[in-house]
């Protein structure tokens, strides 16, 4: 693969293909264990690392298919993203890790403490992913597009054959302008129309109105898991928002135990793009808050 701006990643092999990752901070560290979404790649934590890690050993993988991660013949459904994600893991023997998560990094991330409820001693979650019972749910500006990205032969061509989720979706719910070095490392990963499915198979796992069935329960599960979870929450929100706006995620944090809310000055859903150094210093404080130092 052509690397193009950015630097040449660590991988590790994984289920006959290849899981790239980030790396920073003490190795002896307490872990810090990134996970981002659609359609970007450990990249989008790139200013954000360098601050977690003055006090933490930070890993952020490339889910499989994205980045620089390999990408083997798979459907690229969220369980197929479970399946790696648990390797990679295991791969690189993490038995627990302070969790910080965007997009589809957070139903990873969800579903991962829901079924090993001692694995996450501490959640950072931003612009989530959660089962919408009806479309009147999902962002109104953007009902239409993702009911497209939906519909057989329409999405395939909107997102294999025209790229739309980098080139369009992207920059439209991020506030600055990227720029032409960042645009080439975001879409290197997906040169050719095969290289896209990735990016096209998650907004249609997306649970919304009861669909995809399987997704949607094991999502509407992993929700229920997170409420009733004991182990301390940060939530940033961005303004307006996305897929989370302010007043939703003050009521959602309601909902949840030790769970903290910062509310960013702007923002609509790639928040680590807009407010890198505001997300990592909330998180640095958030970790020393939780001794993390002392740990160390």
């Amino acid at each position: 693969m052509t690397v193009l701006a950015d630097l040449a990643l660590s991988q590790v092999e994984v289920l006959g293909s290849t899981i790239s990752y980030r790396e920073a901070g003490d190795p002896d560290a307490p872990i810090v264990l990134f996970l981002h979404g659609n359609p970007t790649s450990s990249y989008i934590w790139r200013n954000i690392l360098p601050q977690v890690a003055l006090l933490a050993h930070c890993i952020a993988p490339d889910l499989v298919g994205f980045g620089q991660s390999g990408k083997p013949s798979i459907e690229y459904r969220f369980f197929d993203h479970v399946r790696y994600l648990d390797a990679f893991l295991e791969e690189l023997n993490i038995s627990s890790a302070y969790v910080v998560a965007h997009d589809w990094g957070t139903s990873l991330a969800f579903h991962l403490a829901a079924r090993r409820p001692d694995f996450v001693r501490g959640l950072t979650f931003m612009e989530f992913i959660r089962p919408m019972p009806t479309w009147d749910d999902f962002h109104p500006d953007q009902v239409d597009t993702f009911k497209k990205f939906r519909t057989p032969g329409v999405g395939e061509k909107m997102i294999l054959d025209e790229n739309l989720f980098v080139e369009w979706v992207l920059p439209a719910a991020t506030v600055r302008k990227y720029t032409e070095e960042e645009m080439a490392v975001y879409r290197a990963p997906f040169a050719t129309r095969d290289s896209r499915v990735p990016t096209w198979r998650f907004p249609n796992d997306l649970p919304i109105a009861g669909e995809p069935a399987d997704v949607y329960s094991v999502i509407q599960n992993a929700h229920q898991a997170l409420a009733e979870s004991l182990y301390p929450k940060l939530l940033f929100v961005g303004n307006p928002g996305a897929l989370i706006s302010p007043a939703f995620a003050a009521k959602f944090a309601k909902g949840l135990k030790n769970c903290r809310v910062v509310q960013l000055s702007s923002g609509l859903h790639y928040l680590p793009e807009d407010h890198p150094n505001a997300i990592g210093s909330a998180i640095q404080g958030w970790l020393t808050g939780l001794g993390l130092v002392e740990d160390f």
